[in-house]
């Protein structure tokens, strides 16, 4: 084929292998597909594994606020072991908290634990739950 200006177009053929020396030609058609097939399972159960973690973090963080606020309840009051129980349940929407409080003549300990379930798919099963517990001591201040 020429081009107006007498120049000489080349067109190249394209080859197609079919059969068995289609690997033997270097074919990897469809490779990516198997790889991702084979890789896509791992990648979820991570990616679900990352989840039940942050879920879990999420929860201690609650439980460590909660203690944080009975201990102060409890410092600041002539009931110390009522007042933890209603801080600590008035500020998270964890359920079942246990609250342990211990008075001392100058400080007051507070320990609030909670099962934290673990039911993310397929990766809370192979986990179990988890018992978190925070622990918080503060110096007792007389009632107002």
């Amino acid at each position: 084929m020429t081009r107006g200006d007498g120049r000489t177009i080349r067109r190249r053929r394209a080859t197609v292998v079919i059969g068995p020396a289609a690997r033997a030609a270097g074919d990897d058609r469809g490779q990516a597909a198997v790889e991702l097939a084979l890789a896509l399972p791992v990648v979820v159960l991570l990616l679900l594994g990352m989840l039940q973690v942050a879920l879990v973090g999420r929860d201690q963080l609650a439980v460590e606020l909660a203690t944080r606020e009975a201990a102060r309840a409890a410092a600041v009051s002539a009931d110390p072991v009522a007042a933890a129980r209603l801080a600590a349940e008035r500020v998270t929407t964890l359920r079942p908290l246990q609250v342990a409080v211990s008075a001392g003549p100058t400080t007051v300990t507070v320990t609030v634990t909670h099962p934290s379930a673990t039911d993310v798919a397929m990766v809370g099963r192979m986990i179990g739950d988890v018992q978190l517990r925070a622990s918080v001591t503060m110096a007792v201040e007389p009632p107002p």
